[in-house]
């Protein structure tokens, strides 16, 4: 595996006449053909339903490769009735930009981060709150418990979630070394174009983001208007960013998590028996998206240090100055940044699960 091999890659009827004559054989022929083809099963003879699907992952990637598997899933359970055409490495925008043409059918589908999602459902922030989750099990067991929730909210705002991905662990990256949160606040941080709110809270707390669409990041790099980003490894070396930020500070901020969604008029377009074999194939791929995405995370990392990056131990003083920082905004990122009852519903899981723990380790002994 290299840099290359791993950076994004962009690529960008026949109409039959009936013409009326005279009766003869011939055309009592023609319109016994013409009666076969208008009872004949739809499914059979009409053309395959395309649904298109827009993400921002690089033609390539390990998120592409697996959408494209899904796509070949989705042909056989539906015995070539539906195909997926993918349009990755974002040449449909932004995902504020793929949710507004799924809205109007320029495009059907999309895999979209959590924090894309946001801007359909507030809610979505829950699952990337900074600090709040240690590990990927402890995240799992949160996510896999409120799903649920925010696929019933997704639904009633016009999309069906067909499955979860994971995009891995967000850290920061920046052209000088980072490790405290004084040194973070220095930075003209990147930022996520949309939501000002979001934006807002950022500079309350002390930092100085500028916000971007994805695409804008990495000639902001070159030009020094940003110094800085956070993001997960792998979408660090896809998009080849590391190479003008090469200091990362080893601080599991927030996991950034995503789903492939569809516009649930075209879902209903698609024949009622088909639908769950297609959803079982969708709930596959992210499975094993999940699995090869946390393995490609750290194979990313082993890829950036040899190509120069340099990794910044956070001791665990410093993580706790990260996380009293975090902590003491959560009262402003509650029922501001996302509704209450999703933030205290996250959390509730956390603490189960984190309790289970405790209690189970007590066992042991």
């Amino acid at each position: 595996m290299n840099c290359s091999s791993i950076s994004a890659a962009h690529r960008r009827s026949r109409c039959v006449r009936l013409f009326a004559g005279r009766y003869t054989c011939r055309s009592v022929a023609v319109l016994l053909l013409a009666t076969a083809i208008l009872s004949a099963p739809v499914g059979a003879l009409s053309a395959p339903m395309v649904v298109k699907m827009a993400t921002l992952a690089p033609e390539g990637s390990s998120w592409y490769r697996v959408l494209q598997e899904m796509g070949e899933e989705w042909r056989k359970a539906s015995g070539g009735a539906v195909t997926l055409r993918i349009y990755p490495g974002g040449v449909a925008g932004d995902e504020d930009a793929m949710i507004r043409k799924m809205r109007v059918g320029q495009i059907q589908a999309a895999a979209i981060t959590g924090i894309g999602l946001a801007y359909l459902e507030r809610s979505f922030y829950a699952l990337h709150i900074p600090m709040m989750y240690e590990s990927d099990e402890e995240f799992d067991y949160v996510r896999d418990r409120y799903a649920p929730v925010l696929e019933r909210k997704m639904e009633e705002k016009g999309f069906i979630v067909l499955n979860w991905g994971d995009a891995g662990w967000v850290h920061f990256f920046s052209k000088a070394p980072v490790v405290t949160p004084a040194e973070a606040k220095s930075l003209k941080l990147f930022q996520w174009a949309g939501d000002t709110n979001l934006v807002q809270l950022y500079k309350e707390t002390g930092f100085h983001p500028v916000p971007l669409s994805t695409s804008d990041l990495l000639p902001s790099l070159q030009t020094g208007m940003v110094n800085g980003f956070s993001s997960t490894p792998l979408a660090a070396l896809a998009f080849q960013w590391f190479g003008l930020a090469p200091h990362m500070a080893d601080l599991r901020y927030a996991p950034l998590t995503g789903a492939t969604v569809i516009e649930k008029r075209a879902w209903e377009k698609i024949p009622a028996e088909m639908r769950p074999g297609l959803l079982e194939a969708s709930r596959a791929a992210g499975r094993k998206l999940r699995v090869e995405v946390r393995r490609l995370n750290r194979e990313a990392l082993d890829v950036m240090v040899k190509n120069g990056l340099k990794v910044h131990k956070v001791p665990p003083d410093v993580q706790a100055q990260w996380r009293k920082m975090v902590e003491d905004v959560y009262p402003q990122v509650r029922g501001k940044i996302m509704p209450a009852e999703a933030f205290d519903g996250v959390k509730r899981y956390r603490d189960e699960y984190r309790a289970a723990q405790r209690g189970g380790k007590g066992a042991g002994r």
